[in-house]
């Protein structure tokens, strides 16, 4: 059996091992067929020689990135461990162009590979769709794209959209004046736009009309030039608002449309528009299609575990 010794020198060892030594008991999920031992600044690890240079790759990408961030945690780890090559995570991960400064000097950046491709694909379509699981960061990715855009000038407002499905676009019967109405709806839009613009200015952005945030019954008849519009949630449109809504696209406008077709909560038999967009549209010329997965999943490491879960049920059913 081959050995394998590495002294931890310039970093702290007992804040990278993680606390009880949980990163090191990752390491041996991801691993195990080698033997791993964790003592003061040292690891010994002991396996087959082709095992034991797969895991000093990976070892020191995790303690390059630890070098530069000064901090580990389970999502790094597992991303390192899964990527296909050190090159596949520097690009998506580590060297990752920030998207945005936001509030309290946070950096938002395309955090995967799949992430990555989206900002990418933004950059040299005007019409992007991204497809994915809960937490995978489309919406997010979205809107940190969108604020850059504003920021520099490249549009003069950004439009945010959702289906209110819930509701089926009926808002008159839920109490309060219409923003009340629309809120809870479109929530997670409020949310990500709160990291990224300071409050005071966010509201002044809305108040202004730079920043719209409505559901999709309010696109209808607008011709949306200069803008970056995000809809949000697109497999809850049906047929008649997915066109309605890309037939909307101005001059010197950007379009990204998320959307999650396993979730979908329209009523039996009526036709996704986003899945049909996707087929109608998957042979054009400036539509970028992205499909994310869940190694995007950027939450609580359990949201990993309740979709992989999910999806095998469906794979039962099928």
């Amino acid at each position: 059996m081959n050995e394998l010794i590495i002294e931890l020198t310039e970093i702290n060892p007992r804040e990278f091992f993680g606390l009880q030594n949980s990163n090191i008991q990752l390491l041996k999920k991801y691993f195990p067929k080698l033997k791993i031992v964790a003592r003061g600044s040292k690891m010994k690890v002991y396996g087959d020689e082709d095992m034991l240079e797969e895991f000093d790759l990976r070892l020191n990408m995790l303690l390059d990135h630890f070098a530069k961030y000064n901090k580990l945690d389970e999502n790094v780890i597992e991303r390192v461990l899964t990527s296909e090559s050190k090159e596949d995570y520097e690009t998506s991960a580590i060297s990752g162009e920030t998207l945005v400064h936001g509030v309290g000097g946070r950096l938002i950046k395309a955090q995967t590979a799949n992430q990555r491709k989206l900002v990418e694909s933004s950059n040299i379509n005007d019409m992007v769709f991204a497809i994915g699981p809960a937490g995978t960061g489309k919406t997010y990715t979205g809107v940190a794209l969108a604020v850059k855009a504003l920021k520099e000038k490249q549009v003069r407002r950004i439009i945010l959209t959702r289906p209110a499905v819930e509701a089926g676009e009926n808002l008159g019967f839920l109490p309060g004046d219409l923003k009340e109405k629309l809120d809870p709806y479109m929530q997670p839009l409020y949310d990500a736009l709160r990291d990224m613009v300071p409050a005071e200015k966010l509201e002044s952005f809305i108040e202004k009309g730079i920043i719209q945030i409505a559901p999709m019954a309010f696109m209808r008849g607008r011709t949306l030039d200069n803008a970056f519009v995000i809809l949000d949630e697109a497999q809850n449109t049906t047929r008649a608002q997915m066109k309605m809504f890309l037939t909307r696209m101005g001059k010197n406008a950007k379009f990204i449309i998320t959307g999650d077709p396993g979730q979908i909560d329209l009523p039996r038999r009526v036709t996704s528009g986003l899945k049909e967009a996707l087929l109608v549209l998957k042979n054009i010329q400036g539509i970028g299609m992205i499909y994310l997965d869940d190694k995007d999943v950027i939450r609580h490491k359990l949201v990993k575990k309740v979709i992989a879960a999910y999806k095998e049920i469906e794979h039962r059913n099928e």
